[in-house]
């Protein structure tokens, strides 16, 4: 049982103003950016075509990344979750190596891969002509790397924090693994891969350092939003501001769907663990 206020005592100020602190340093440029918004220009800037065309590629691009990263991520994450093997340590250590990649390196990275002399894009170039970089399909592939293992992880730890047993239960009662995954272990961790799926699409919407080294800054190709805020910035800072104010909201849309029940659900698993 949890203790509550009177029996703790007061919150000592030594914690108290280092939070406050905290709250101000996070707070401030986010109440600074809504102050400069142009509010009586901002239907005007919502209509500018270029806008216009960096929000729907954004969404197109982002929400196609999201699909590829659902693909793979929750047979990856199951794997790490459930199958013992030799090497799931690194495997797992894989995973995480892109939160912590500068998003340049990741950039850079991909070029040396999946670029036109790349260990990989020289042959899809060479068999099948296909060249990633510096399309549409290249801020796809840039998405999906920076924002897989934000869905990975979340996956995983929600299959970790539902019990075992039931799949052990389902498998004595004759279900094949295909069967119990896809009856029982997937449906429990329903809300992890929920939380996962929109944590994976938030990072994609607002990825810009791999996306402008591997596929550029090309306006209706490759210039998604948060590109067009780094171009608009040089030129015209109200867009930038307009356009920051919309990745904003969605951002506290994001925080918005994550709802409290979800994260009560994984702190129930951990205790039970």
């Amino acid at each position: 049982m949890t203790a509550r206020g009177p029996a703790l005592g007061r919150p000592p100020a030594l914690l108290l103003v280092p939070a406050a602190l905290a709250v101000a340093f996070l707070a401030l440029p986010l109440v600074a950016l809504l102050a400069r918004t142009p509010w009586p220009d901002l239907p005007a800037q919502l209509t500018d075509p270029a806008i216009l065309d960096a929000l729907r590629l954004s969404l197109v691009t982002s929400l196609a990344a999201v699909v590829v990263v659902v693909a793979v991520g929750i047979p990856l994450a199951w794997l790490l979750a459930r199958v013992d093997f030799p090497g799931r340590a690194l495997l797992r250590a894989l995973v995480i190596v892109p939160l912590v990649l500068p998003p340049v390196v990741a950039g850079v990275a991909l070029l040396s891969g999946l670029g036109r002399s790349g260990l990989v894009g020289r042959l899809l170039d060479d068999a099948f002509g296909i060249s990633l970089p510096f399309t549409t399909a290249g801020v796809v592939v840039a998405h999906s790397f920076v924002a897989l293992p934000f869905f990975v992880l979340s996956v995983e730890g929600a299959l970790r924090a539902t019990s075992q047993e039931y799949d052990v239960v389902a498998a004595t009662l004759g279900a094949s693994r295909w069967t119990v995954f896809r009856r029982v272990t997937l449906p429990l961790a329903g809300p992890g891969v929920l939380a996962g799926l929109v944590l994976a699409w938030a990072r994609a919407l607002g990825e810009f350092g791999a996306t402008i080294t591997f596929a550029g800054n090309y306006p209706g190709t490759t210039r998604t939003m948060p590109n067009a805020i780094y171009t608009a910035l040089q030129v015209d800072p109200d867009a930038a501001v307009v356009l920051s104010v919309i990745l904003l909201l969605v951002s506290v849309a994001v925080i918005a769907l994550l709802r409290e029940r979800w994260f009560d659900q994984a702190v129930q698993g951990a205790e039970r663990r």
